[in-house]
C-alpha cells in the first residue's frame, strides 16, 4: 500500500524533541521503537495540514504552523499486517514543553503508543534504541546550530 505522511520534529525551548516510543500490537516480537508525531495525510490534504492535525491529535497541541519540509524519505515497512511504502515530509515546530494528551488519537495510535517523552540531542546520539527516522540526530543537530 502506498501512503504520504507528514512527521513533525517537534522543539522544546531547550532544544529536546518530542518522541513516542510505539509497537505493532500485532507482531509484539518486533519489540518497540521511539518516533516522531505524525501520520498519514487524509484525502484532499495538503502535508502541512496533516502535520499539524497530527499535532494535535497525538499530543493535544493545536500549533499555528510549521516550517519545512526539512526532510524527506521513502521508506517500506509492516505495520497492522499490512505491508506499506511511506513517501514522508518532515516539519519543525518549536514550542514551550507541555504535557502530552493523547484525547484525540485515532484507536490504532491508542493501541500502539506506549508513551512519550522529551529526548536531549546527547540523549538522541547515545541511545542503543531504535529512532525513526534513522538521522533523527543529525536533523536536531542542524535544526539546533542554525
Amino acid at each position: 500500500m502506498n501512503r504520504r505522511a507528514a512527521r513533525v520534529i517537534l522543539f522544546d525551548e531547550r532544544g529536546r524533541v518530542l518522541l513516542f516510543r510505539g509497537r505493532d500490537a500485532s507482531a509484539p516480537d518486533r519489540g518497540s521503537w521511539w518516533f516522531t508525531p505524525g501520520g498519514g495525510l487524509d484525502a484532499g490534504e495538503s502535508p502541512r495540514e496533516a502535520a499539524l492535525r497530527e499535532v494535535r491529535e497525538e499530543t493535544g497541541l493545536a500549533l499555528s504552523s510549521v516550517s519545512g519540509p526539512v526532510f524527506e524519505q521513502e521508506i517500506d515497512f509492516a505495520f497492522e499486517d499490512i505491508q506499506l511504502h511511506q513517501y514522508e515530509q518532515f516539519f519543525v515546530a518549536w514550542v514551550t514543553a507541555f504535557d502530552v494528551t493523547h484525547d484525540g488519537g485515532t484507536e490504532l495510535e491508542k493501541r500502539s503508543m506506549l508513551e512519550s517523552r522529551w529526548w536531549s540531542l546527547a540523549e538522541l546520539e547515545a541511545t542503543t534504541e531504535t529512532i525513526y527516522p534513522a538521522v533523527l540526530a543529525e536533523l536536531v543537530r542542524v535544526q539546533l546550530t542554525q
